[in-house]
């Protein structure tokens, strides 16, 4: 067994790390049952089949107001009808820990302010279109020039496609930067697997790019950073969850 301390947990909504104001994080992924019991059910018991998937995610930690802090961050997420994609990882990010993945509008946020106590905050947000089960390719890191990170190795290549996520927390740069997560069959020979739209100067985003249902995707993955000539740099993170 391999147990983890959660002194490493990040939370990424959207364009925003909000890890550093956050103590707890959870993610809860639930499936539809409907009923298929008719007379005479074998050993008398009800029966059932499997329906939608469900999932949500639910956070707490620390009031700040500051400018692109976690409450103003929370604030104009709340009652928004655009979808935020949203990292959770219980790991960290090292390239291969496990994440999990949605695309999520934010449903509660609450601020506590004990007399006695620091100010809290805690919110809850619905995925739109359930909650995958992915893995890191990359660190939130900064970088300043064009970067290939490690491979993870998946053992085997899949074949239904699945969804790359990007965050980009900060950028500095003065010229635009392309992301692509990267597949091969050897760890030797890449090619593109999904392509995010370039991001631009100094512009700081998210995004989520499926890749088809019924696509291979090889047993190696890798996440790429293209910064053309220019100053400045540019902070990210790349999961992939296949399907």
């Amino acid at each position: 067994m391999a147990f983890i301390h959660g002194k490493s947990v990040s939370v990424l909504h959207g364009a925003f790390d909000l890890s550093a104001f956050l103590n707890e994080a959870s993610t809860a992924r639930q499936v539809d049952t409907a009923e298929t019991t008719t007379f005479g059910a074998s050993g008398g018991a009800k029966t059932y089949v499997t329906g939608l998937k469900d999932g949500t995610l639910s956070c707490s930690g620390l009031f700040d107001g500051s400018a692109s802090a976690i409450d103003e961050v929370l604030t104009s997420s709340l009652g928004s009808d655009s979808l935020a994609p949203v990292t959770h990882a219980p790991e960290g990010f090292a390239v291969g820990s496990r994440v999990s993945v949605l695309q999520a509008k934010t449903t509660s946020y609450q601020v506590s302010s004990p007399v006695g106590d620091v100010v809290s905050v805690s919110y809850d947000a619905q995925a739109d279109g359930g909650i995958d089960a992915g893995v890191s390719l990359c660190l939130l890191a900064s970088v300043s020039a064009t970067t290939n990170t490690s491979s993870h190795d998946n053992t085997a290549s899949t074949a239904n496609g699945g969804l790359a996520q990007l965050h980009v927390t900060a950028n500095t740069r003065d010229v635009s930067t392309v992301f692509k997560v990267q597949h091969s069959a050897d760890n030797s020979t890449w090619a593109d697997l999904a392509t995010f739209t370039t991001v631009a100067t100094v512009v700081k985003t998210s995004e989520r790019v499926a890749v088809a249902s019924g696509t291979t995707v090889n047993r190696y993955l890798r996440a790429q950073a293209t910064l053309s000539a220019g100053t400045g740099s540019i902070t990210y993170q790349i999961s992939f969850s296949r399907r």
